[in-house]
């Protein structure tokens, strides 16, 4: 069994490779809902429902995120009305949005709703929430602190950050799934998807106790960069890297983890990187990791796979 943890287009796209070569019942795909807000009156989960979306077929590939084949009518109503309309949500997204909210005021966990979801839609493996309680990201910037849709949505990452933290994290604790996921006998391998380090990745891993539990792992932990050739697939990555004074490169990304993982993917053009970040203590995997397309997911992912084996072996 593998646990994957992930956040964004770029987790999206490996979970969805790892789920075209694995069975289904040997991935749990674990994902950040820092970014979760509260718009309109509903619950929206963005980087779940990304996650939910590409393995189930129904993402857009157009913009990145929200369903193929959507229409905008609702948002057009509403922004006729006066509403609040810079944060787009398209008509069959929308609906996700208040089915959720609706479960979640009667009583429903976020986890109990994502697999309802999940099993609607024909997702092949099992995506849980980081956590069910509540944990909202905040970036710093010179102007103060913003909550993590301002800052990336509304003012579309433009305010340099200074900081992040995660408001209600030190109370939150690790979701029933990925707790079980971790203690699973039959787990052979974690790996980090190529996912911001910032604000997909570290939500995760800052929840009460999980580093622990990660340090006390006997199976493999593979990170996979999402920089490549020093710039970001897709995302603002490269952008807080340079301006935390950061190495924006795939090294740079190998140092914030170096303390947790046992191995590091990089992309082909970042092979010069080898040796600066095997020194590092850690174990460097080359390969092609830019994925076009489902067949580049699941090949990025057959290779991460047979990395992890090769790990657990050494």
């Amino acid at each position: 069994m593998i646990l994957a943890l992930a956040g964004g287009v770029g987790g999206a796209k490996l979970a969805n490779g790892l789920a075209r070569i694995l069975p289904a019942d040997q991935l749990i795909v674990a994902v950040n809902t820092g970014d979760d807000f509260e718009h309109l009156g509903l619950h929206v989960s963005p980087d779940l429902d990304t996650v939910m979306y590409t393995l189930a077929g129904l993402n857009n590939t157009e913009t990145g995120w929200g369903r193929a084949g959507e229409s905008w009518r609702f948002m057009a109503a509403l922004g006729a009305l006066g509403g609040e309309t810079w944060f787009n949500l398209g008509d069959l997204d929308l609906a996700t949005h208040v089915e959720r909210t609706r479960r979640l005021a009667a009583g429903e966990t976020l986890s109990t709703a994502t697999a309802a979801f999940c099993a609607r839609l024909g997702v092949p493996a099992k995506i849980v929430p980081m956590t069910d309680q509540k944990v909202r990201t905040m970036v710093q910037t010179a102007d103060g602190w913003l909550p993590f849709q301002d800052y990336f949505v509304r003012l579309r990452c433009a305010p340099p950050v200074r900081g992040f933290r995660f408001d209600g994290v030190a109370r939150a604790v690790p979701s029933a799934g990925l707790l079980q996921a971790l203690s699973d006998p039959a787990l052979a391998a974690i790996v980090i998807c190529p996912s911001n380090p910032f604000v997909s990745v570290d939500p995760i891993l800052s929840l009460a106790g999980l580093r622990d539990l990660l340090a006390r792992r006997r199976v493999p932990l593979v990170a996979v960069s999402p920089i490549v050739g020093g710039k970001a697939i897709k995302g603002p990555a490269l952008k807080m890297l340079q301006e935390l004074g950061l190495d924006p490169s795939a090294l740079g990304v190998a140092r914030l983890y170096a303390k947790l993982i046992d191995g590091f993917v990089i992309d082909r053009q970042d092979d010069a990187l080898t040796q600066a970040i095997a020194a590092l203590g850690l174990r460097v995997l080359a390969t092609d990791t830019i994925m076009t397309d489902p067949a580049a997911q699941s090949a990025l992912a057959a290779s991460v796979l047979e990395f992890a084996q090769r790990l657990r072996r050494s």
